[in-house]
């Protein structure tokens, strides 16, 4: 039987049963269990269709991996047993890495079934029973108590006091109360007071509701269903596949038209083919990957001396590369506590500033007016006998009162239609007549709730000296001021009392009452976020607070952690824009009030389809799609399993500093792959072309591929040590993104220099040192290799490289590999790779071109950077 798709919380609940096929009595267990059967195709647990084997041949499919898997080919094909291992090891290692992560997606779906795995009492054949909550089918009578797991989505058929737990579907953090009802169609989720969501549970109270929605059609359920879909490309992921693309056009372009020129020259078709595949393999950026893996495992364990855990290593550069950051409000921005902000009595007067806390030693209940307002809410609160909430924790938490001489005869406990709960106290004391003193008791009937319904109730009102007046000409003036306040953000709790003689209470003792303040509530914000705010911002970092809350109190928490005249968009408007509207307003939005959890996925991917790298911070269930959908989710050690399962990056403490450190590492680790990538794309590829081009007018190979790929090798060994490379402050000071349009420009200027000191290195071994072949190849591959590690210290910086000094790891190993190729010659494996001793003055030669290389390139680069920005 199909389930509704209409909004049901718009339909008498008669009308709701007939179309389920249900009745008030529940169903009978045969029908449930035809129902079951039609609707099994719907349930949560559904196997995933992609098989092991097929999730870890997709990881082979991007084109950096294709390049180095034909690379190995062509190595092995080469004879180089050793290249071939080491690039396919390298592509394993990776394939292996992100089949892991995307296995993640599945570990985040059994974290959302472990959270639903629990019984449920419905009517079944006239009777109640407890069945497994993937029994419950669409018609199901369920009856609800405090601490019931909703197993479905549900409309609400009766109800006592039923007030129900959302904060991790939809962020509130005060428990909601729930009545039976219709509701307009468009009614916000967070405002379904008539609906029951599955994941949520109920606190207090009683009730009976019809199940209309299971499994994957539930709002829980379209959550998971998008957790178990693969994650978006990211930012740096989609700057990979670019790159790999770029360099999968110019190798193959290049090879061909080598070989093809060697064949129309005609030079011997085999030494041609075999020159034109070392020639790729040179071109082949093949530690790439392993550079890639170094730098990120490097930030990775800077991050964890930080107390941040990166369970997706590719996040960390999305990290760097983040300029949006959007966040959930509760639990991420504030506390997600309940706290007090005020005790406000009913001309305004703040009376927490001079509160002591003795307000038990005066008898008659005259009690110091800076105290009265808290004491008697904490009266309330600490004599009540229902379900520990928030509010009643926060006020008994805000301070305490000695209530030795006060005793609870009474209770009227607090339901959704009156929205307040009333305590009767006695008081005792003792009084003196003459030189006798005699025990007295004064009863009490203090009462807290909604404003509103306080008002209600009250005839008199205490002013701040303590005098009663009539509160009919204030009324009015007290609902203005009290509303100010709840447009700030603040919640507000009303607080009166009123004496008297009997020792028992009922509801119709609630009158003629005397009001004496309100409470005003908040979350607060967590304790310097508005600086770890304003130091993103400060390093290009926007902020947007995307949450379920009210727009006043959105707008009110937003101000309160840094943003200046923020603007608003709430869910109920963005559900009239299009797609290309809401990529259009997202930009200049900076908070989305009275968001459902799938309209917050919807804002993460109209950010990134605006050209943004989207960060998400999130601790509930209702954040675990957005962060899902994040270029990098962001969730802390306190959130839901779910969350965390989705994020990213967990942060450890609760400190928020530790996102500016994220940002700082994610920063340096992007641009130690940025010099890897200026290597290969400047002084290889340059090496490369010349080699090419050289290939066409000398007699002989220029370097033998065996030789070719021994200089890649070589050139690449310093690059490992590249994570441990200073950044530049400046650099760390901007997010930075792939921008293959600068690579190609760097490719072309520093290449055009480096094939102009390759040719200058021909003429001097041709013309001026006469060299033999064989000398000619040693001189080259001494030139190149030298030169292309040298030049890694002047790339790797936008400075001087006199200011800008490498990591000491760089540098070491860039002179090991100088030592090495000028020994090299020497050895007695020299003769089987093709190379001979140079005689010194050869030396000295390929050294001041060497030498004027680096110069020139310096000089280049400062020009270059002064015109091209990256």
């Amino acid at each position: 039987m199909a389930e509704p798709t209409f909004p049901f919380w718009n339909q008498p609940a008669d009308r709701l049963l007939e179309q389920l096929h249900g009745r008030s009595q529940g169903l009978s267990s045969a029908e449930a269990q035809q129902i079951l059967s039609q609707s099994s195709s719907d349930r949560l647990f559904e196997k995933s269709r992609s098989s092991t084997v097929g999730l870890l041949l997709n990881q082979f499919k991007s084109p950096i991996i294709l390049i180095l898997i034909v690379a190995a080919v062509l190595s092995g094909f080469l004879e180089d047993l050793t290249d071939t291992v080491i690039i396919l090891l390298i592509v394993l290692a990776s394939g292996l890495l992100g089949f892991w992560q995307e296995r993640g997606a599945a570990d985040a779906m059994s974290k959302l079934l472990a959270l639903v795995e629990v019984k449920a009492t419905v009517l079944r054949d006239g009777r109640a029973q407890e069945i497994a909550t993937d029994q419950v089918v669409p018609g199901d009578i369920i009856q609800l108590a405090a601490g019931s797991q909703i197993p479905g989505d549900c409309l609400l058929l009766e109800g006592q006091n039923l007030a129900v737990n959302e904060a991790a579907l939809t962020g509130e953090t005060y428990p909601v109360d729930k009545t039976p009802g219709i509701l307009p169609a468009e009614t916000p989720l967070s405002k379904r007071t008539n609906t029951l969501f599955l994941g949520t549970n109920v606190v207090s109270g009683t009730g009976s509701a019809v199940v209309v929605q299971i499994g994957k059609s539930t709002q829980f359920g379209q959550i998971s269903q998008r957790l178990r879909l693969r994650s978006p490309e990211t930012e740096f992921e989609r700057g990979i596949r670019r790159f790999g693309y770029f360099l999968a056009e110019v190798t193959l372009i290049l090879v061909i038209l080598i070989f093809a020129a060697n064949v129309f020259l005609q030079r011997p078709v085999l030494d041609s083919f075999l020159f034109s595949l070392a020639l790729a393999v040179g071109l082949t950026p093949q530690l790439l990957p392993a550079i890639v893996s170094v730098n990120l495992s490097h930030g990775a364990r800077q991050m964890a001396k930080q107390q941040v855990i990166v369970k997706h290593l590719p996040a960390i550069e999305n990290f760097g590369s983040m300029n949006v950051l959007c966040s959930d409000k509760t639990g991420t921005l504030t506390d997600g506590t309940v706290q007090i902000h005020a005790a406000v009595d009913a001309e305004g007067n703040d009376r927490t500033r001079n509160a002591t806390g003795d307000s038990s030693r005066n008898p008659t209940g005259n009690l110091p007016e800076a105290n009265k307002i808290l004491f008697y809410a904490y009266l309330n609160a600490i004599s009540e006998s229902g379900y520990a909430n928030p509010i009643d924790e926060a006020i008994c938490g805000y301070q305490s009162f000695d209530t030795q001489a006060y005793q609870k005869l009474g209770e009227i406990p607090y339901d959704f239609i009156r929205k307040r709960l009333s305590i009767l106290v006695a008081q005792k004391y003792e009084s003196s007549e003459g030189n006798r003193s005699n025990s007295q008791q004064n009863n009490l009937l203090i009462t807290k709730g909604s404003l509103k319904s306080i008002l209600d109730i009250c005839s008199k009102v205490e002013l701040s000296d303590g005098k009663i007046a009539t509160l009919e000409p204030m009324r009015e003036q007290i609902q203005q001021r009290f509303e100010q306040l709840g447009l700030k953000g603040f919640r507000t709790l009303g607080v009166a009392y009123r004496e008297l003689t009997t020792d028992s209470i009922n509801k119709t003792d609630e009158r003629e009452m005397t009001f004496l303040g309100g409470l005003t509530l908040y979350d607060p914000p967590k304790p310097g976020i508005q600086d770890t705010i304003a130091t993103l911002s400060q390093m290009g970092v926007s902020l947007k607070i995307i949450t379920g809350d009210s727009h006043a109190v959105a707008q009110s928490i937003s101000q309160q952690v840094g943003l200046t005249d923020p603007q608003v968009l709430t869910g109920k408007e963005m559900r009239s824009l299009s797609d290309e509207a809401l990529i259009h307003q997202v930009q200049r939005i900076d908070v989305f009030a009275e968001i459902e959890p799938n309209q917050k996925e919807h804002i993460i991917l109209a950010l990134k389809k605006a050209g943004n790298v989207v960060g998400y911070m999130g601790d509930g269930i209702n954040d675990a799609s957005a962060l899902h959908a994040a270029d990098v989710g962001i969730s802390v050690n306190t959130a839901v399993d779910v969350a965390k399962e989705a994020a990213e990056i967990v942060l450890m403490q609760q400190n928020l500093d530790v996102l500016i450190a994220g940002v700082k590492a994610g920063r340096e680790t992007f641009g130690n792959t940025l010099k890897y990538v200026f290597m290969a794309t400047s002084a290889n590829f340059g090496n490369m072309f010349s080699m090419a081009g050289a290939s066409l007018f000398l007699p002989f190979l220029p370097l033998l591929p065996k030789q070719i790929l021994l200089t890649n090798l070589l050139t690449d060994f310093p690059e490992i040590t590249i994570a441990t490379d200073r950044v530049d402050r400046e650099f760390v000071a901007q997010p930075h993104r792939w921008n293959l349009a600068f690579i190609r420009r760097f490719m072309i200027v520093f290449g055009l220099v480096s094939s102009l000191f390759d040719y200058l290195t021909f003429a001097a071994l041709l013309l001026l040192l006469k060299a033999t072949p064989a000398q000619f190849q040693t001189g080259w591959f001494m030139e190149s290799v030298i030169s292309a590690s040298l030049i890694v210290l002047v790339v790797r910086t936008r400075r001087s490289i006199t200011q800008s000094k490498p990591g000491k790891y760089l540098l070491w190993a860039t002179l090991a590999i100088v030592l090495i190729t000028l020994l090299l010659p020497l050895t007695p494996i020299a003769k089987l790779l093709g190379f001979t001793p140079l005689p010194l003055y050869f030396l000295l030669v390929l050294g001041a071109i060497v030498g004027l290389y680096v110069l020139t390139a310096e000089s280049v680069k400062h020009l270059f950077y002064r015109q091209v920005r990256f």
